[in-house]
């Protein structure tokens, strides 16, 4: 990152001021499902109930409820699946996106069918949900940095603002590179150069 990204980051979180004192912050990544040309399978559509199922069963592990906040993204596969799971457990989400609205839905929903879509705005219009979208509350992402890479630091930084320990981080994630900058290995690495806890939901196994 520039020092100018920096300073974005500094600024913006010194205006972000949480609507209450959460107990943890539940951060998450995750792949998005695959596409129905994707060569070599990582998150297939035929998975996705397992998916479900381990991220609900993780959040009731490690104990989220109504008095924590939740952040992810909000692409089709692993962020939906979360965003749901949160939904239903009562906690208060934030989905942060790194482009507008139609460009997000465009790069990261729709292209895995219009269902995903529909339940991407479903969590969105949950009365427990806010979206952010971060060219309007950061500004342009800057010429030197990746947005995807930028969004995750936005995400991270807004839950360490709220106290390192609080922090639960939960990943979908085969433990490989993404497709491109800015995937979960990415966000993982960050969360382990920082401070919180890591809990990986190893897709290999599903």
């Amino acid at each position: 990152m520039t020092s100018s990204a920096e300073t974005i980051f500094d600024s913006a979180l010194k205006k972000y001021k949480p609507p209450f004192v959460p107990r943890y912050v539940f951060l998450f990544s995750g792949h998005m499902i695959d596409a129905h040309d994707r060569k070599e399978a990582r998150f297939p559509p035929d998975k996705e109930e397992i998916a479900a199922e381990a991220i609900t069963r993780k959040l009731d592990e490690i104990g989220a409820g109504q008095r924590d906040l939740a952040l992810c993204s909000g692409a089709c596969g692993g962020d939906i699946l979360f965003a749901e799971a949160c939904n239903k457990l009562g906690l208060r989400l934030e989905i942060r996106i790194p482009f507008d609205e139609p460009t997000f839905l465009k790069n990261s929903v729709t292209f895995a069918g219009g269902s995903w879509r529909d339940r991407y705005y479903a969590v969105k219009n949950n009365r427990l949900t806010t979206l952010f979208m971060m060219p309007e509350e950061l500004g342009p992402t800057p010429a030197a940095a990746n947005p995807y890479e930028r969004n995750n630091l936005w995400m991270l930084y807004t839950a360490l603002s709220m106290g390192p320990d609080k922090v639960r981080f939960i990943c979908l994630w085969d433990g490989k590179g993404g497709d491109g900058p800015g995937g979960t290995k990415h966000l993982y690495e960050e969360v382990k150069k920082r401070s919180g806890q890591a809990f990986i939901i190893d897709t290999n196994n599903l």
